[in-house]
């Protein structure tokens, strides 16, 4: 089991900076799930017998990083359920692409039409039977390389919903084949990172700010990270 980035942990939530390789939840490929890691993590530190408790609050898509939120308790995760839901949770993202945005900030609204046999979702300009609402707001924070870092805070949390809205204007995420960027990246991830979640603790009820770091096992991320700091 590979060693867990854990960004804040407490009796009631617990946060991992998640890899790209990792997959929050089971899928066919039968993967061991981060889930199941922050578990047999849980079980281990504390010594508890029987099965560990972990609430999936949110999920990441597979190619993705950053930070991951679970409930360690079932009062945690029927209030942070119902946080999300009721969009008190601020989800900020960072992308890489090498196209820029006609506008340097702007907010991106679609209609997203999900289609589950191809696990893709497109987006509509204009409402379409079946398709769910998409807002996010998005603005330039560097260019480095051919590249671009845009930071995206999302208002709605639709599937594939920050890569299926920039491909939409042109903008694909670096490594991203199924929304149109040309070449993948080596490891297999997408340039699309879970930077920052804000909200208030379900329990303490303290405002919680909690960041990841970018990955570093990709050298663009890196020398993103270099001219951010």
């Amino acid at each position: 089991m590979s060693k867990l980035d854990i960004l804040y942990e407490d009796n009631h939530i617990i946060a991992v900076n998640k890899s790209s390789s990792d997959i929050v939840q089971g899928d066919k490929t039968g993967d061991e799930t981060l889930s199941d890691k922050v578990k047999a993590y849980i079980k281990k530190k504390y010594d508890k017998p029987g099965d560990v408790f972990l609430g999936v609050v949110h999920r990441l898509d597979r190619p993705v990083s950053g930070v991951v939120l679970f409930a360690r308790t079932s009062k945690a995760l029927s209030r942070l359920n119902k946080m999300f839901q009721d969009k008190q949770v601020k989800k900020t993202y960072w992308a890489l692409v090498a196209e820029l945005p006609e506008e340097d900030s702007g907010r991106l609204v679609h209609y997203i039409l999900k289609n589950s046999e191809k696990n893709k979702s497109y987006a509509f300009p204009k409402p379409r039977a079946g398709a769910k609402e998409a807002i996010l707001n998005y603005r330039l924070i560097s260019g480095l390389k051919n590249y671009y870092m845009l930071e995206v805070d999302l208002e709605t949390g639709r599937h594939h919903q920050i890569r299926c809205q920039l491909a939409k204007i042109g903008c694909p995420i670096r490594g991203d084949l199924k929304y149109g960027f040309p070449r993948s990246n080596k490891d297999g991830s997408i340039s699309l990172h879970a930077r920052q979640i804000e909200f208030v603790h379900p329990v303490k009820q303290e405002p919680l700010t909690i960041v990841a770091s970018t990955p570093t096992t990709e050298n663009l991320w890196k020398e993103f990270r270099n001219v951010n700091d």
